[in-house]
């Protein structure tokens, strides 16, 4: 698997960030049975390009905590099989990867939202990369039977790796 973080801020996290995105990276791959190495990339930043972000692409005009840029166009969350027949569009050639997405996080969301809610930064940012992996497998929270799916999926991912609230 190729992981790439990178951190445009000046913010500097008080814990292991990049080890808590490898984690919660690698498990929500199992989690789901992906069965191909795959290439990602993770973007920390602050509120201001998340905010920048937002408007060119979502068409927005505010920050957010997340956002999720997936790769592949699936017919039903999770099923993979819909690479298989075009792998020139879902492949990266050199290194034979699929090419989940990108994912951008603002680390002035995590510690706010982590303050917000009574938990750790740490839990926070976590969450955060679960939620945004279910959206690169297809998943979504578009009406009260998508979100309800994708809640209890990102509290199995966050519980077996005994991150709690």
């Amino acid at each position: 698997m190729s992981l790439n973080i990178e951190k445009e801020t000046e913010i500097e996290p008080d814990f292991d960030f990049r080890n808590i995105i490898k984690n919660v990276v690698n498990y929500s791959l199992d989690y789901v049975n992906c069965p191909y190495e795959t290439e990602l990339n993770v973007t920390l930043t602050d509120n201001e390009e998340i905010h920048r972000i937002n408007k060119e692409f979502r068409n927005i005009d505010s920050p957010t905590d997340v956002l999720s840029f997936p790769m592949i166009e699936y017919m039903k969350p999770g099923d993979f099989s819909v690479v298989e027949d075009n792998e020139q569009d879902y492949f990266e050639p050199d290194s034979g990867e699929l090419v989940l997405g990108d994912i951008i996080i603002s680390l002035e969301k995590v510690y706010s939202q982590a303050d917000e809610y009574g938990h750790t930064p740490k839990r926070e940012l976590a969450f955060l990369v679960a939620h945004s992996m279910l959206h690169l497998f297809g998943y979504d929270h578009m009406d009260d039977a998508e979100r309800s799916d994708m809640e209890k999926k990102q509290k199995e991912i966050l519980d077996a790796l005994k991150i709690y609230r």
